[in-house]
């Protein structure tokens, strides 16, 4: 069964493309028609395209790797924040600093040194630093958790990556296309779909086409860290049961060692 429908897409506005001028050629397989000077994106081939990229995104949840989302475009900051947090995602909506991916362990040590000032302030350290000081040092970490503070969790690289606008967020597909790292996108009538992995074919503007979109995606992510979490629980079952059942073998290996002794003494005694 279909993770959203024709319906559903119709009434969030996903049809809705840019003006024909500003059309790109290569996404021409995925517009419907032309209406006003406006094109219309071929519904059907998005609901296709949401299972497929939900599919992918559901395999990758389920072995238990991180999916970064990205979108720093106003309309879309709010939901792509809820939704991330509502699967444990990490994500960036402020500013996307360039090198974020390809130059990961600058960002590691910048989030390191936000863990720290925090540290420090709990414990008392900064107390004896003037007023002058202090408010520098609460301005850097107040910059640092904008930026930074929704990806404090990722210790290593995103496994994907899943970006709203293509053409806003240019430079973090170029980085992950550079590290290899797989791209979902939600690609309206004005850009380029080769780009990316995983094709959406989308309005990419409006809020609720970003929204029935996204939790159709995460919907799948959160069924895949369910799963993993289930054949974890059946894993650690079935290695408990292994390991009683090697303890009884044992006990009954020792029962048998200590019979036997006792019965070839009976007959000697005679």
């Amino acid at each position: 069964m279909s993770r959203t429908n024709f319906d559903q897409l119709l009434q969030a506005g996903c049809h809705f493309g840019h003006l024909r001028r500003k059309w790109n050629p290569a996404m021409a397989p995925y517009i419907f028609m032309e209406r006003n000077g406006i094109h219309i994106i071929d519904l059907h081939k998005t609901v296709a395209k949401v299972d497929e990229a939900a599919e992918a995104l559901k395999n990758i949840a389920k072995s238990g790797k991180k999916i970064l989302f990205v979108s720093t475009k106003k309309q879309a900051k709010d939901v792509i924040a809820e939704k991330a947090t509502s699967v444990n995602m990490p994500y960036i909506n402020e500013r996307w600093a360039g090198g974020m991916l390809t130059n990961f362990q600058t960002i590691r040590k910048a989030i390191k040194k936000m863990a720290n000032i925090d540290k420090l302030m709990n414990d008392g350290t900064f107390s004896n630093l003037s007023k002058r000081e202090l408010l520098q040092i609460t301005r850097q970490r107040a910059k640092l958790e904008k930026n930074l503070g929704s990806i404090a969790d990722l210790t290593r690289l995103p496994s994907a990556l899943f970006v709203v606008d293509i053409c806003k967020e240019h430079i973090a597909i170029k980085e992950a296309q550079r590290l290899g790292i797989p791209v979902f996108g939600i690609v309206d009538t004005n850009a380029n779909p080769n780009e990316v992995d995983f094709v959406i074919p989308a309005n990419d503007d409006a809020k609720d086409s970003i929204d029935v979109i996204l939790s159709a995606c995460c919907a799948a992510i959160a069924e895949g860290l369910q799963e993993r979490k289930v054949e974890k629980a059946d894993e650690k079952a079935a290695g408990e049961q292994a390991e009683e059942a090697a303890e009884g073998k044992k006990r009954s290996s020792r029962a048998r060692k200590s019979e036997t002794p006792a019965e070839t003494e009976a007959p000697a005694a005679e």
